[in-house]
């Protein structure tokens, strides 16, 4: 009985041992892979395929990558670029299903990922790495010691992924009408009461207005450090954000329409501002004011500023699938993608026009003078002020704690 036991179980034994041998393997070639000097990567990527799955749903984007991205990695590396639009929450989908599978060889060599979707990957072992550290464009020209590439909406990133780009939150105004914008909350304070009706924010279950909400929540405590030190601490920050909700109190009376209703989307604020009937409007992407501009929807006298407490960036990332067919192309794309040419073509309005992924500081000289000459529109703040004023995000939980108590602490007050 023993023996027939015994004989039972050894094709288990030998399937659970074949597997433990076969993820040894793979994190033993993953190791050697990392090991290797930058020119045996160049060399080994040459002639090869790289599959980068991305969302698919901007068309300046995609030009960006079709017209300038997979021109110069099959000029300079002999590298094709295959571009595969698909949503972010279906390709983790589709690494899932293969992990389960024990599928060691996928289709995908890149991801355009961040936030969430990042956490979700990393949780669940899907990323390469980590891999930043053999990238010698990563070591050259991206602040390694930022908040905003060291975290990824509160996440620790620990080189799983590498900084593609960048927006971040700004306000626009009518500078017909507004002639000095302020320059901190308590000038936003007093500005608001000094012109009744002229302002207002969307309610937080809207992107734009949740970070509106959280930069005054960072104003409130003096940053994001220590909300990004244990990440979602409830007790933390409900015990030091009575002054927040008191000054959104404050301020209720004197918003647009005496603060009785909010607008439910950023699309709704925009319409305010372009009618006329607030003389500010606000959002993600320091650049978005241009295209509105240039089709008539705002005033010709738009202009964008950032309070002296900073700006809330959203910094998103390249990672490389734990079964990528080929991570080596992988890393000399990621790394193509993160040198200056690349970088500051993605930061000309005439593709995409977002903020670059690497510190403008580390630049030379010679495309200083380049970036600074880059005609972005009246509206776009300087490159240098922006990389100034960046703030990162934190732990995503912070979003519904701040729609939740804005409801108990302003709405429900009234």
């Amino acid at each position: 009985m023993e023996t027939k036991n015994i004989a039972y179980l050894f094709p288990f034994i030998v399937i659970l041992l074949s597997a433990c041998s076969n993820s040894t393997d793979n994190t033993a070639v993953d190791e050697e892979i990392l090991l290797k000097e930058w020119d045996s990567y160049k060399e080994n990527a040459s002639e090869s395929e790289v599959s980068i799955f991305m969302w698919g749903g901007d068309e300046g984007i995609n030009a960006y990558m079709d017209e300038f991205v997979s021109p110069e990695l099959k000029e300079k590396h002999n590298i094709t670029l295959n571009r595969v639009a698909m949503d972010t929450n279906e390709i983790l989908q589709k690494l899932m299903n293969e992990k389960r599978a024990n599928q060691e060889e996928g289709t995908i060599d890149i991801i355009w990922i961040n936030g969430e979707n990042f956490l979700n990957a990393k949780e669940n072992d899907l990323l390469f790495g980590p891999f930043t550290e053999v990238l010698p464009n990563y070591q050259e020209y991206v602040d390694t010691e930022s908040l905003d590439i060291l975290y990824d909406f509160g996440t620790e990133v620990e080189g799983l992924e590498a900084p593609w780009g960048s927006v971040q939150f700004v306000f626009q105004y009518d500078s017909a009408k507004v002639s000095d914008p302020p320059k901190s909350f308590e000038e936003l304070s007093t500005w608001v009461k000094e012109n009744p009706g002229k302002f207002v924010y969307p309610e937080p279950s809207d992107f734009t207005g949740n970070a509106f909400l959280q930069h005054l929540l960072y104003d409130q405590i003096g940053g994001p450090d220590k909300l990004l030190e244990n990440g979602f601490d409830e007790e933390f920050v409900t015990n030091n954000t009575d002054g927040m909700w008191e000054y959104l109190r404050d301020i209720e009376p004197f918003l647009w329409r005496d603060g009785e209703t909010y607008p439910a989307s950023l699309t709704e604020l925009d319409r305010l501002y372009s009618q006329g009937e607030i003389w500010m409007t606000m959002g993600y992407n320091e650049a978005r004011a241009e295209s509105f501009i240039n089709d008539g929807t705002f005033p010709e006298s738009t202009k964008s500023f950032v309070l002296d407490s900073g700006s809330i960036g959203n910094t998103h990332f390249l990672a490389i699938p734990y079964n990528s067919p080929n991570k080596e192309g992988a890393l000399v794309a990621i790394n193509e993608l993160l040198s200056p040419e690349a970088q500051m073509t993605k930061y000309d309005t005439t593709y995409w026009g977002e903020s670059m992924g690497i510190d403008p500081e580390k630049l030379s000289n010679d495309n200083k003078e380049k970036l600074a000459a880059m005609e972005r529109g009246g509206s776009v703040l300087p490159a240098n002020e922006l990389n100034e004023a960046f703030l990162p995000e934190v732990d995503t939980q912070y979003g519904g704690w701040i729609r939740e108590k804005w409801l108990n602490e302003v709405v429900q007050t009234d």
